[in-house]
Formats: C-alpha cells, sequence, structure tokens
C-alpha cells in the first residue's frame, strides 16, 4: 500500500481558516502561572543570594488552563470544565478566561482549595529580558465529589462539539473514569484527545494522545533514545495498549512522531522540529501542541495534517519567553514560510 499523499500549503492555511469558532470541550487541571519580575540590587549580606527589586507580576492560564488559553488564541471556542479555589489564583484564572472571551460556566470554585500555582521569580537589567532565577509550586490535589462528577456530566449533556480534550496533570480534576461520560455525553462520533502527565495508560478507549517521549517511555518501561526501531516499535504498542487510532510523540528537538492505525497496518510520519532548536523557552509548548492538533482536528483536518499545524505551532511558542499561546496569523505565517517542502514528509510502516 502507498503512502498517502502529503498536505498542502493550501490545504493547511485553509484548515487554520476553518479553526474559527470551532466548539473544543475540555476537562482540564486547571493551574495558575504566575511570573514576579523584578531588577537586580545587590548580593545580600544574609546569604549568597541576589536581592531583587520588585517590578511587577502577571498571572496567566497554565497547565490544562493554557491548553484553553491557546484553543482561544487560535479563534477557537473553547468550553472549559475544571476546578479553581476560591482564593487569588483561582479569582486571576477566572479573570484571565474572562479577558479572553472564554466562558467560565463549567469552572467550579471549591471553597477552602488551594489553586495549583506554579510561582516563577525573574531578573534582570530594567530594559533586558527578564531570565528565570527560581521556580516554587503551590500544590493541591482533589478528589471530586459524586456532585462534582455530576455537575460536569450535566455541563457536557449541554454542549455540542465534535472534539474534546483531557488534559491531565495530576491534580485530581481528571479522572479516567470521565472518560466514559464524556464519550456518552458527546456520542459515538466524538474524537477525545487526551494529554496526561503520569497515567495515560489509564484512559483506555482513546481516540488519541500526544506524550512527549518521557511520558511514553515511562508508560513503555523503556527508553527509547534516538533508535528509530524502538521509537517503531514503542509507537506500536503504546497504540495498541491504549487502544487508540493515533498517537503524536513530541521529541523536543528532534521534532514530533505521528503513529495513526490505518485498516490492518500502522501508519508512521516523522516530522522534523520547525524552525531551530535553539528556543528560548518550553515553558507550556505541549499545551500549545494538544491544543492546535484537536482544533485542527475539529476543523476537518485529518490527523497528519493536524499533526503538522501542532508542529508549527510548537515551533512558534517556544520561541516566546514564559507561557505563550499564538493567533491565526502566526500559525498562517509559519506554514506559508517553511522553507521544507511539505512533500519531503516522511511516511513508515511499522
Amino acid at each position: 500500500m502507498t503512502s498517502p499523499p502529503s498536505p498542502t500549503t493550501g490545504r493547511l492555511t485553509g484548515l487554520i481558516e476553518a479553526m474559527a469558532g470551532q466548539p473544543i470541550v475540555m476537562l482540564v487541571d486547571l493551574v495558575a502561572d504566575l511570573f514576579i519580575t523584578g531588577t537586580p540590587k545587590r548580593i545580600s549580606r544574609e546569604a549568597p543570594v541576589l536581592i531583587l527589586s520588585y517590578q511587577g507580576e502577571r498571572l496567566i492560564p497554565g497547565g490544562g488552563a493554557n491548553a484553553v488559553a491557546n484553543v482561544a488564541a487560535l479563534g477557537g471556542r473553547p468550553i472549559p470544565l475544571g476546578i479553581v479555589g476560591d482564593d487569588a489564583s483561582g479569582r486571576g484564572l477566572l479573570d484571565a478566561f474572562r479577558e479572553r472571551g472564554i466562558s467560565t460556566q463549567g469552572v467550579l470554585v471549591r471553597p477552602g482549595y488551594r489553586t495549583p500555582t506554579k510561582v516563577r521569580i525573574l531578573g534582570g537589567g530594567k530594559h533586558s529580558i527578564k531570565q528565570q532565577i527560581v521556580r516554587y509550586d503551590i500544590e493541591e490535589t482533589l478528589e471530586l465529589t459524586a456532585e462534582e462528577r455530576d455537575r460536569f456530566s450535566e455541563a457536557l449533556r449541554e454542549r455540542e462539539a465534535r472534539v474534546a480534550i483531557l488534559s491531565d496533570y495530576g491534580y485530581g480534576t481528571v479522572e479516567p473514569g470521565l472518560l466514559s461520560r464524556m464519550r456518552e455525553a458527546l456520542g459515538p462520533e466524538a474524537t477525545l484527545v487526551c494529554d496526561s502527565r503520569f497515567r495515560l495508560g489509564d484512559f483506555r478507549g482513546l481516540d488519541g494522545a500526544t506524550p512527549n517521549e518521557e511520558e511514553a517511555e515511562a508508560l513503555l518501561g523503556a527508553t527509547i533514545d534516538d533508535d528509530p526501531a524502538r521509537l517503531e516499535e514503542g509507537g506500536r504498542t503504546l497504540l495498541e495498549r491504549l487502544g487508540a487510532r493515533f498517537l503524536l510523540v513530541t521529541r523536543g528537538s528532534r521534532g514530533m512522531s505521528l503513529f495513526e492505525t490505518d485498516v490492518d497496518q500502522i501508519r508512521a510520519a516523522h516530522l522534523p522540529v520547525h524552525g531551530t532548536d535553539q528556543v528560548a523557552d518550553v515553558t507550556g509548548a505541549g499545551d500549545t501542541v494538544i491544543g492546535t492538533f484537536a482544533l485542527a482536528l475539529a476543523a476537518g483536518a485529518k490527523p497528519i495534517e493536524a499533526a503538522l499545524l501542532a508542529n508549527y505551532a510548537g515551533g512558534v511558542v517556544v520561541m516566546k519567553m514564559g507561557t505563550a499561546t499564538l493567533t491565526r496569523e502566526e500559525l498562517r505565517h509559519a506554514v506559508e514560510s517553511d522553507r521544507h517542502p511539505l512533500e519531503e514528509l516522511r511516511w513508515a510502516r511499522s
């Protein structure tokens, strides 16, 4: 069987336009990313540490909330389901969603819960790029109550979407048991895509997943390194274990690999990294990948087309500092300015 033809630039840019307004249900662990910036003042006399003069701080969506923000930035219509606390970070996340035109109807506020927050301290000259000096995390895991599960199910029944994202950062909102509820509510034709930090293997019955290479290796119980044979075998094994139709493995500077079930065989496509491997900041790049990938599927893309667009999107955001998103215009520019023809796309069979 011959490999399918490579997507054209025109086809990809058409899909980017079709992303506008596409609804995506998103069951996510909501995380706040807090960036505190300052300028160097002096070395402390009390300890060998740098003293910064405080400049300001900025709270933006992180973790699963960053995936939500990425879908919105690309013109999609995210429908987030998640939990925040009644604290400053929780209120800040809700405000950040509203500022971006994102509905908060499916976000539950749990009294007394500490919203997971990643606090990054950045320092540098007044007119220079600030560099991260230290980070500390405010973390609290939760266990969903029966009432919270029922409220998520009720919200799902009221939504119409062809694609859903589960973004599991291990804080408790994204339970594997909710997968069947999502399937029942959205219908058998819906496409469910998951990114799970620690327990992807528990989400059997997904349509697709977007693990990074480290997460894939943890699930396999074996290393891939840079061995093409191990990569091919690992992709096939994970597809079978998850019962999924496609698997997109992100590999950092080595690009991405898509594994896709096609009738009685598994096809693999290996995508070189877009842009340069000299990146500015990889914070949240995985959220951009799953958000772009899922939104492209909702716009009518085939998995390989969605993977290509996600690869372009990831290449754009890693050149930005901090937790970042990109627009449809930036994604279109990345596609149209790529000097490597899409015809070079390399397919393989497992």
